[in-house]
């Protein structure tokens, strides 16, 4: 771990890294002071006083945490080496997982599921893989550097952190080491690494950097990746990542949006030039058809199409429609249909002309340089999947089932791509394997179609009214499960009790704490009451909410 000025944080995060279940006598935690300012070192001091598998250095100022970092791979001892930053944590049991799936498998790297306030839903993390490569895996979704790594895997090609000020170091860090891997694995069952957002906002620099300095250091990222590989296929591939990332950021919304004047010109002529000289031509041809259009926006110059083309895509929302929903066997199972409509409510289409499809017309009318767009493949990069959010645990979990892409037809050539299918929520085994635990969780849609991607909250659909679904214990021993309709658009969640014995009072108990309008309306009434009264009775709730979830 680098250390720089740390402060309280140090208490917060060392009880996860000193009390692995691993065992002290099998890992040690390596702190490296990077010349903090503050009380740092002496709370270092007392931490290793305290635990003796715990090792502290100190070094002069290096501003960054690539040489703490390396100073660290230096002087563990361990056959492998796992980095966390200061603001976050590691999970129980993530050492112990970690480390047996990367003996079973001989990895050079194993990623651990990720979660907290930093951290989205990554589908990375949908499942364990016991082995993969960059070859056959997503692995460039994942570029942040808090993994597993065999010790000697870096040792062997002499790979280091760069020191020192730079950007993206991370991502360069991780595009050496993924192109070099023979193995690698993935634990998706246990989330084992929480990666915190500060209260201070710490996390994130607050240098400002220009457009010129950001994408001379993605330059090094990208040749970086075509060091490890050859011209083709694979290369374009792994080259597409940041592209579509950080390449077309400055000119998609909101950014191309938000900058104007000079801000605006300097960096679309960076991402031009960037774009004309470094990525070889598949990378661009392989992407989605808007990312697709972007590209060639950008290559021809045309920066007002660019920024009329995010002001329309930007009204794009995701339609999502609820065609079944029904408990089978102890399990929640959900039909569902995902496509995008445009900003006036009319669905994304292509258009049939003669042999070819094209981008819809009506989306790209009067944008210049965008007429008769085609789509050679309508179904580049598109999935559709559910997601289901533990909000307590800041988890995100996915249930068994992926939504299959497909052209609909709408008459006169036109089609909607859509992604849909069957998903299956089994509360017994949601969490990785396990039961969920009691609490309330919120279900999710997301999808990818034609480049545009949205996470929208799966509500019901419009017209159809709300399917209703009764509570049903599910499991041994069994909890009750409550399917509802609530919070903002009346989002599908699941209310999990705790084992134990049910009867009509818990149930109604159950289905009572699920329902957002009842909730809001006892907090109103609570924001009404005098202050003594309004404690006692929430210290009733509570009670009664935790004997009804226990």
């Amino acid at each position: 771990m680098p250390v720089f000025n740390a402060g309280s944080y140090i208490e917060r995060c060392a009880p996860s890294l000193v009390n692995q279940s691993l065992g002290a006598g099998a890992y040690e935690v390596v702190y490296v002071d990077d010349g903090s300012t503050d009380d740092s070192a002496e709370r270092l001091g007392r931490l290793a006083e305290a635990h003796a598998h715990v090792r502290v250095y100190r070094q002069e100022n290096s501003g960054w945490p690539g040489k703490p970092r390396n100073v660290g791979i230096d002087r563990a001892r361990g056959k492998y080496v796992q980095f966390v930053d200061q603001d976050d944590e590691l999970s129980y049991e993530a050492l112990e997982r970690l480390y047996a799936l990367a003996e079973r498998n001989g990895s050079d790297i194993v990623l651990g599921k990720v979660h907290g306030t930093m951290q989205g839903p990554s589908n990375v993390f949908k499942r364990t893989v016991e082995r993969c490569t960059a070859a056959d895996a997503p692995l460039f979704e994942s570029l942040t550097p808090h993994k597993m790594f065999r010790r000697e895997f870096l040792r062997e090609h002499g790979i280091r952190f760069p020191e020192g000020r730079v950007r993206l170091e991370d991502q360069l860090f991780m595009a050496r080491t993924y192109v070099r891997a023979k193995t690698v694995s993935i634990l998706g069952n246990y989330p084992c690494y929480r990666w915190n957002r500060r209260e201070d906002g710490g996390n994130n620099s607050s240098r400002r950097i220009t457009a010129d300095d950001y994408y001379g250091h993605l330059g090094n990222v990208v040749e970086a990746i075509k060091e490890g590989t050859r011209p083709g296929d694979l290369q374009d591939r792994l080259l597409r990542r940041s592209y579509r990332v950080e390449l077309l950021r400055p000119v998609s919304e909101p950014r191309v949006l938000r900058r104007t004047g000079k801000d605006l010109e300097e960096y679309f002529t960076t991402v031009r030039r960037m774009a004309m000289t470094s990525y070889p031509p598949g990378v661009r041809e392989g992407l989605p058809a808007i990312s697709r259009l972007r590209a060639e926006l950008l290559v021809r110059g045309r920066l007002e199409s660019l920024v009329e083309l995010a002001r329309r895509t930007e009204r794009i929302r995701a339609h999502v429609e609820v065609d079944d929903m029904r408990w089978r066997n102890g399990k929640v199972v959900i039909r569902s249909r995902i496509g995008m409509v445009r900003g006036d409510g009319q669905p994304l289409t292509v258009v049939e002309r003669g042999a070819r499809l094209l981008l819809d017309p009506e989306l790209l009318d009067g944008i210049e340089g965008a007429e008769g767009w085609e789509v050679p493949d309508p179904f580049s990069y598109a999935y559709g999947e559910l997601v289901v959010h533990d909000s307590a645990g800041d988890h995100w979990w996915y249930p068994d089932g992926e939504l299959t892409p497909s052209l609909e037809a709408l008459g006169g050539g036109r089609h909607r791509v859509v992604v849909s299918g069957e998903t299956v929520i089994d509360p017994s085994s949601l969490a990785g394997g396990e039961p969920m635990d009691p609490g309330a969780y919120q279900v999710w849609a997301s999808a990818q179609l034609l480049g545009v991607g949205r996470r929208p909250r799966l509500t019901p659909t419009p017209g159809r009214g709300r399917i209703a679904l009764g509570t049903v214990a599910v499991g041994a021993p069994a909890r009750l499960v409550s399917p509802t309709w609530a919070g903002p658009g009346g989002q599908l969640r699941l209310a999990v009790g705790g084992s134990g014995r049910i009867g009509t009072t818990r149930r109604l108990l159950l289905r009572t704490a699920a329902d957002h309008r009842l909730r809001h309306a006892v907090r109103e009434l609570l924001r009404r009451l005098p202050r003594g009264a309004s404690r006692n009775i929430r210290a009733t709730v509570r009670q009664a909410e935790r004997w009804m979830l226990r």
